[in-house]
């Protein structure tokens, strides 16, 4: 029979920002950079709500809050890049999460690649997406975004996030 938690004592609280962020502080995640040709020049952010969605066709999905900068690039480009940074790069993604960051200045090494989407160097992985789809979802749109090309073949090992810091994977 299933151990259930007794509800009476449980240290149980109703559903707030703070309880997802802190049940989520819990999940091990990948860290993503999304980057997209903007009007006035490349926009990109960290991620780390990346998820394969589809096989066929090879179709993936990110979270995106709609009062970030990025938002109205996302909003209303064709294409995305999709990077999957390394254990060597915590500054990279430090830069991407941080506001008012100059993301594409330097040390940041990037080229314009496919469909003018800005291609990050010395990524795990990459890959150009188009945009096939934008969901509300409270304060944020889920991006929908079916796989074009990209290249898997980047050295390294993962970038997680958890408990709000990067971390890399121990041996």
């Amino acid at each position: 029979m299933p151990v259930t938690p007794d509800l009476d004592t449980a240290a149980v609280h109703l559903a707030s920002p703070d309880l997802l962020r802190s049940v989520f502080r819990r999940h091990a995640a990948g860290v993503a950079v999304i980057t997209a040709r903007g009007e006035s020049g490349p926009v990109g952010f960290t991620a780390t709500s990346l998820s394969s969605v589809s096989a066929e066709p090879p179709m993936l999905s990110f979270g995106v809050g709609t009062g970030s900068s990025s938002w109205p690039a996302i909003a209303g480009t064709d294409h995305v890049g999709v990077h999957i940074l390394g254990e060597h790069q915590q500054e990279l993604a430090a830069t991407f999460a941080r506001s008012g960051a100059d993301r594409f200045g330097a040390p940041t090494v990037w080229r314009e690649g496919p469909e003018g989407v800005p291609v990050l160097d010395d990524v795990l992985a990459w890959l150009v997406c188009r945009v096939v789809a934008r969901v509300a979802a409270g304060d944020h749109r889920i991006v929908l975004a079916e796989v074009v090309l990209g290249d898997p073949a980047g050295p390294g090992r993962p970038l997680l996030y958890h408990q709000g810091r990067f971390n890399a994977l121990r041996d």
